[in-house]
């Protein structure tokens, strides 16, 4: 694995421990090897070093002893080269030679690229020059990191790149979220369960809300996210990946083939954005100054390297349909967000109440499907039940399963997952071409509103909450609200529900 950018924080504390982790659970081949590619001047022995604290600090077995650690790591190398110029490649091409002949890793090779987004054109393009792409011997795979295109242009403009030289099937683009446990047993609590089946559709469900909050701000990274904003952000990949998955007939096997054909049909079926949804079925927010536990929260503009008059979406909300039968009339709902009041990624399915309200309910006594995706993996079903004494009075429990209690089960991260599926050359936990693309179709037309539209709303919230309150307005039906697992903390709630 050649991995451009090998300098950076995802390298340190993603992508070095979780190869460790697969070196550890013996899913790597005998003759592997891993080279490092970036600009700073850093010797073998230096890169491993550096690499070593990562794998103390972020791998799953961060316990293991120094020799297990430093016998990996011996198949660990550095080079320092300037990626953006295409004539230092040859040094690369005779790197990987030389060590291709130490190791005897028989010419596979995955380029992965963990650099800015303005190489994913470039460096294919300068492998294609010295060869690197051509599968004469042993595969060739290249792992592109979000975020892919920064608009529906971009991203075709970078499809058309890419082809010209390496071949679809050769392309990864990574969505990190579709390597987490949750995600994938979405599906297989959809397709493999009878109960849950017959009531995935416009019959029995009512709405469906999708979460990812962040209970940090930008963290340092103002200059990156004040181009991206959280539609580009989390949005057009992430989450649409996740309304996929709920959305998708089942396919016809368990292969990549048939999973990205009926995720590419919901795409296909979203539907399309009116000015009045736009107007009104689309919310975008930006924090602001708050005091959380005491402790002083900057503004969003307050934040280094972020315009003083910047209109960048921190939070983002939005209603939309699925035109297809299985769909028609039901709302989606997505919400995403920056300095939250807690860090958790869910989907919920809001099952109809009963046609006939015969015992003492509440509105909070709705029966909800809640699919946990991070940071406590797992599922929960919330039901009625009759409260103990004389009467009917019902009250909502929980029938709760944490991944985390199986504790004779090895639960990978999801880089981990995803990388060991490039190697392997399984594609279905990886976004194609064409439908990125679409995701850029279905919100392309959010970016245009706000760019042409200077009055669009901007509403202000403060951090530690869950956004602008006018947040709530977006969900049909009487008593029907958003899920919130914490209080607010802007408000000094501490309570957590997850």
């Amino acid at each position: 694995m050649v991995i451009f950018g090998a300098s950076g924080d995802l390298t340190y504390r993603k992508l070095i421990p979780a190869i460790f982790d697969l070196y550890e659970n013996k899913l790597l081949p005998t003759h592997f090897a891993v080279l490092g590619v970036s600009r700073s001047k850093i010797s073998d022995p230096d890169f491993r070093e550096k690499m070593k604290k990562g794998i103390k600090n972020f791998s799953h077995y961060k316990s293991a002893d120094d020799s297990t650690i430093d016998l990996f790591l011996s198949k660990v190398f550095y080079l320092s080269m300037d990626t953006g110029n295409g004539d230092e490649y040859g040094i690369l091409k005779n790197r990987l030679k030389k060590i291709d002949e130490e190791l005897k890793t028989e010419q596979n090779y995955i380029y992965y690229l963990s650099t800015p987004p303005q190489l994913y054109s470039k460096i294919p393009k300068y492998l294609y020059g010295q060869g690197l792409n051509l599968e004469r011997k042993g595969f060739r795979r290249i792992i592109i990191e979000k975020p892919f295109g920064h608009d529906l242009q971009s991203a075709k403009d970078l499809n058309e790149q890419l082809l010209d030289f390496f071949k679809e099937e050769q392309i990864y683009r990574i969505d990190h979220y579709l390597g987490k446990e949750t995600v994938q047993n979405l599906m297989v609590t959809r397709f493999a369960n009878g109960i849950y089946e017959p009531l995935w559709n416009r019959n029995y469900i009512q709405h469906i809300e999708v979460t990812a909050s962040e209970s940090i701000g930008v963290e340092g990274r103002g200059g990156y996210y004040d181009e991206a904003g959280a539609l580009r952000d989390m949005v057009q990949n992430h989450l649409m990946q996740l309304v996929a998955l709920i959305a998708m007939e089942p396919p016809t096997k368990i292969n990549p083939e048939a999973i990205k054909y009926e995720k590419m049909k919901v795409f296909q079926a979203l539907h399309p954005l009116s000015e009045n949804d736009l107007k009104n079925n689309v919310i975008r927010g930006q924090y602001s100054a708050s005091n959380i536990r005491g402790k002083a929260a900057l503004g969003y503009r307050d934040e280094e390297s972020v315009s003083k008059d910047s209109r960048t979406e921190t939070f983002f909300a939005m209603k939309f349909f699925i035109d297809n039968w299985r769909w028609a009339g039901v709302p989606f709902y997505i919400r995403t967000g920056k300095y939250l009041p807690t860090r958790v990624s869910e989907i919920v399915i809001h099952f109809k109440p009963s046609p006939q309200q015969l015992f003492n309910q509440n509105e909070e006594n709705d029966n909800q499907l809640i699919l946990r995706i991070q940071p406590d993996e797992g599922i929960l079903l919330k039901t009625g039940m009759k409260m103990p004494g004389n009467g009917y009075e019902v009250k909502t429990v929980n029938m709760d399963f944490h991944y985390s209690d199986l504790d004779d089960h090895y639960i990978p991260e999801a880089y981990e997952r995803l990388i060991l599926d490039c190697m392997i050359g399984d594609s279905t936990l990886f976004m194609d071409g064409p439908a990125a693309e679409e995701t850029w179709k279905f919100v392309q037309p959010i970016l245009t509103y706000w760019e042409n539209d200077k009055t669009a709303p901007l509403y202000g919230y403060p951090a530690g909450s869950w956004g602008p309150d006018i947040i709530d307005e977006l969900i049909e039906g009487d008593n029907q609200k958003w899920r919130y697992p914490c209080k607010n903390l802007a408000d000094d709630g501490i309570y957590c529900e997850l």
